[in-house]
């Protein structure tokens, strides 16, 4: 098997997780939306969770992605497996450290954390020590998550992928089961939402550890602190951990300006995050797979100076991504409205709620290429071992993304949120890129381009197409949700034939790869 066909095989995998995962997430969002809307419960639990998810992005799965899987990739091509094992122990001893004392201060600083990300919640009382509540319930999820993290950052590191990818959807499972049965009997029901995600966090741990003892890990009575590369993995981490914290930044800044209601209109915060739930769909499925599958090959790579392998990897990575993500913006552009009303509008997510969540889906859309860009660019920079370039380039577009927040928050209302969060994104990856070229040469531009290029024509009729039969079928609408759903599901089926069919049509090379190997199996 070769190279290419190994990383689409496990990013399969690995997308197949996640879409098993995204799936279970939507039916954990309808869940949440159709008992908590837009309101102040909503809103509390969706700024709670953001900050554990803060520190889980310092010192979890993507920290320890960029920071393990280079060096542990490399003591497997150049050291013993002796050796990976005693690297690995000391570093999850040094992990768990790490993981327990930023829960202990989260628990104990959370009305100041509050106060800082969430100002508009300082003037209702209520909504804010709701929130303070929800955020000490959830910091323990941390540890969980950093123990989990450790584990796939092993796994992914020795090649395997497929108890990383579906243990994910294990959080979503306890969530929708918590919302269903625990909530109701709650004097304040969104607590069990915090409940949830606490058992989610045990239940993905769990999900992993079985695949980590199959590989060869066993817990050892002796305790180490120091390993000659702990330190080489302590600065990989340290920019990744920068890196995350820019882009946390960068997202607290969109719920703080979110919070002023008076300003971009009530329930911002919320739909903010139901419309960024609807991006992640196809980001984390094709995006943030792909990038997970060729960061331990880009990794060999690098280790063995192989820069032609390399820049194949790169650019074949990016391709796919593209060839999935480009239409999947069209997609969804033309669609907002008619998605976000059947995934949510039911129970307290109103007509309100529906508009506002699908403004800003509108203006994510442009920026889902650079979304699922970023991430293979990011990747390969880890691969190198360079984790400080991608930290400066997104300080940079964190300025701009405040800037044009304040610039079209105010027109735009939560839209100007989204697409200033866009644009910033688009600006991120061409620095990239730019950067990615100079540092290793030629990255199969024109190849890249020309496919983009044909991608963006074939998703361009597809588009014409889908938004001609949301016109006929859906809009206005005077159908039950059941058959709006079957109408909407075949508008889709019918614009990615439309999208095959043209890119087939004039010559992409992506949809005849995957017949080739159809017809094959």
């Amino acid at each position: 098997m070769t190279e290419k066909d190994f990383i689409a095989k496990q990013a399969g995998i690995v997308g197949c997780g996640t879409l098993t995962s995204r799936i279970l997430g939507f039916i954990r969002d309808v869940v949440i939306a159709r008992l908590f809307g837009t309101s102040i419960a909503a809103q509390a639990f969706v700024v709670a969770f953001r900050i554990p998810n803060l520190f889980r992005d310092l010192v979890g799965e993507g920290a320890t992605n960029a920071a393990f899987v280079p060096i542990f990739s490399e003591y497997l091509t150049k050291k013993s497996k002796q050796e990976f094992w005693e690297l690995a122990h000391t570093v999850l001893n040094l992990l768990f450290l790490v993981v327990v004392f930023l829960s202990i201060a989260g628990v104990i600083f959370s009305p100041a954390i509050i106060r800082i990300i969430a100002p508009g919640f300082i003037k209702d009382p209520a909504k804010f020590a709701l929130t303070v509540r929800l955020t000490r319930i959830l910091f323990p999820y941390l540890i969980l998550i950093g123990l989990t993290a450790y584990a796939v950052g092993i796994l992914n590191s020795l090649k395997h992928f497929f108890a990383p990818a579906f243990g994910q959807a294990t959080l979503n499972v306890c969530v929708i089961l918590s919302a269903l049965f625990i909530c109701p009997i709650l004097d304040e029901p969104v607590m069990g939402l915090g409940l949830g995600v606490l058992l989610g966090g045990v239940a993905q741990l769990s999900f992993n550890i079985p695949a980590l003892v199959k590989k060869g890990f066993r817990l050892t009575k002796k305790i180490s602190f120091t390993h000659p590369a702990a330190g080489k993995i302590g600065k990989l981490l340290l920019p990744r951990a920068l890196g995350a914290c820019v882009y946390q930044i960068n997202v607290f800044i969109d719920t703080m300006l979110a919070s002023l209601a008076f300003i971009v209109g009530e329930g911002a915060v919320a739909a903010l995050y139901y419309s960024n739930r609807i991006i992640q769909f196809p980001l984390a499925i094709f995006g943030i797979a792909m990038a997970t599958v060729a960061l331990p090959a880009m990794s060999m790579h690098a280790a063995r100076q192989n820069m032609s392998d390399l820049r194949e990897t790169l650019s074949f990575s990016l391709r796919t991504v593209f060839f999935i993500t480009i239409p999947s913006a069209i997609g969804l552009l033309v669609l907002a409205r008619p998605i976000t009303s059947i995934l949510f509008e039911r129970g307290q997510f109103d007509e309100y709620s529906t508009m506002i969540t699908s403004l800003a889906l509108f203006f994510y859309c442009f920026g889902l290429f650079a979304y699922a860009g970023i991430k293979i660019l990011v990747s390969c920079f880890y691969s190198m071992q360079d984790t400080l370039t991608p930290v400066k380039v997104a300080s940079a577009c964190v300025a701009l993304n405040f800037l044009l927040n304040i610039i079209l928050m105010w027109p735009l209302k939560v839209g100007g949120l989204a697409l200033a969060t866009s644009i910033s994104a688009t600006c991120n990856f061409m620095l990239l890129l730019f950067i990615l070229r100079k540092k290793i040469g030629r990255i199969d531009g024109k190849r890249i381009l020309i496919s983009v290029l044909k991608m963006l024509s074939s998703g361009i009729v597809m588009g014409v197409v889908c938004f001609f039969l949301y016109r006929q079928w859906l809009a206005p609408s005077l159908i039950g949700k059941s058959q709006e759903a079957l109408r909407l599901f075949g508008i889709i089926s019918i614009s990615i034939v439309v999208y095959i069919f043209v890119s087939l049509l004039i010559g992409l090379e992506q949809p005849r790869q995957i017949l080739k190997k159809l017809i094959k199996r």
